[in-house]
C-alpha cells in the first residue's frame, strides 16, 4: 500500500507543476504554522498541498507511521476550484485517488 500511496504523492506533485500550480518559494514559517484547516487563513489550496499535505503524508509513510482514514481533501479542492473544474479535472482526479487509497472508500465525483 505504502508503494501505492507514494506513486499518487508523486502524480499529485507531478500534476501540481504540469498545472504551473507548484511554488519555488517556500512560505514563511508563521504561514505555514495557522492551526485552521487546510491552512485557509494563511495559504493559497495549492499551497496547502505543496508546503504541508504532502510533506506530511510523505513523513508518516517514511516512518512507517499510520496515515489517516478519515480523510476529506477532495470536496475541499472541489470548492476551490468549482469555478476550474475542467482545467483542474486531473488533479481533483490526484487528490480523490489519494482520498480512496486513503480512506479505502470511493469518493463521490
Amino acid at each position: 500500500m505504502s508503494a501505492t500511496l507514494l506513486r499518487l504523492l508523486d502524480a499529485l506533485e507531478v500534476e501540481l507543476k504540469h498545472q504551473t500550480l507548484w511554488c519555488d518559494e517556500s512560505p514563511t514559517p508563521a504561514q505555514l504554522a495557522s492551526q485552521l484547516p487546510f491552512a485557509v487563513d494563511s495559504l493559497d489550496f495549492h499551497q496547502w498541498l505543496q508546503f504541508i499535505y504532502l510533506p506530511r503524508l510523505r513523513d508518516l509513510l517514511a516512518q512507517g507511521a499510520r496515515l489517516p482514514s478519515k480523510v476529506a481533501v477532495y470536496p475541499m479542492a472541489c470548492e476551490v476550484y468549482k469555478h476550474e473544474l475542467v482545467l483542474r479535472g486531473p488533479l481533483l482526479e490526484c487528490i480523490a485517488q489519494l482520498d480512496e487509497a486513503m480512506s479505502g472508500k470511493a469518493v463521490e465525483r
